[in-house]
């Protein structure tokens, strides 16, 4: 199956539609606007998922999903970080730190959450790799494709709504005056508290976001309860001029068009 194109012209969910269906192995690449990422399936089975901006060691998977402490991945990834994630997991098994089970449930999560952050990706090239898969090295599953599509078409309607509430990413946040509340007292996350760190009229939400490294839908859902709660409102940036209206430019090509067009124009108004 020679697939290509841009999401913009061809959604995510029919690309895992159609490979559900034909029962495809291979991998799907994907060139997004900030990130690329690669998904793999065996038979229309989602079988590994990776995105460029994270770790995809087992090592760095088990680390994102608290199965490992900070010290213990630095201190595998220094001295063991030429292991395979086959051989990693058998040794973390055989140490009884960690069960099969445990290992393979971080691994799909993280297979599911990466293939499912891409439904909100507006753009990308892609391109599908007939019988590419993963290094031998790494560990695949075989994940059904359904509740992915179900759960990333409703992420999908998700942020449009958000995009709705909060329409440009390019204006920025600041601490209402009377919040009602002492914001030092509400019950945040990590990475509600992250956001909260850099909230500043002179950052627009667009460079919070990227500080933090969420991906639009989490950021915009974050900033969202902020605004509900009435703890922050939207502003324009501190130094940042209004954008200025531009003139309609004429609707024809060339400038001796242009040109002819500027002079029928001055030829009617005369004739008034």
């Amino acid at each position: 199956m020679a697939l290509k194109g841009n999401l913009r012209d061809f959604s995510f969910s029919q690309l895992l539609n159609l490979i559900k269906i034909a029962k495809k192995t291979g991998t799907l690449v994907i060139n997004g606007p900030n990130h690329d990422a690669w998904i793999s399936f065996e038979d229309g089975k989602l079988s590994y998922a990776h995105k460029d901006s994270t770790d995809g060691s087992l090592a760095g998977i088990l680390y994102r999903n608290d199965k490992l402490s900070k010290k213990q991945y630095q201190i595998i990834k220094k001295q063991a970080g030429n292991i395979g994630d086959k051989e990693l997991g058998l040794m973390l098994i055989n140490a009884n730190y960690l069960n099969q089970q445990e290992i393979l449930t971080s691994l799909k999560y993280e297979f599911v959450e990466t293939t499912n952050n891409i439904f909100t990706w507006g753009e990308g090239l892609f391109q599908f790799r007939n019988n590419r898969l993963p290094d031998p090295d790494k560990i695949s599953l075989r994940i059904s494709l359904e509740n992915i599509i179900i759960e990333g078409s409703r992420r999908l309607k998700e942020l449009e709504r958000l995009q709705d509430e909060i329409p440009s990413l390019d204006m920025a946040l600041k601490f209402t005056d009377n919040p009602g509340t002492n914001i030092r007292n509400v019950n945040l996350s990590a990475k509600e508290w992250g956001v909260v760190s850099y909230i500043n009229p002179k950052n627009s939400m667009r460079q919070i976001a990227n500080k933090t490294k969420m991906n639009e839908l989490e950021f915009r859902r974050i900033v969202y309860s902020l605004l509900q709660a009435g703890l922050v409102q939207i502003i324009r940036p501190e130094g940042k001029k209004p954008p200025q209206p531009q003139a309609p430019s004429l609707p024809v090509e060339g400038k001796d068009e242009q040109k002819t067009l500027v002079n029928r124009i001055i030829k009617r108004i005369r004739s008034l």
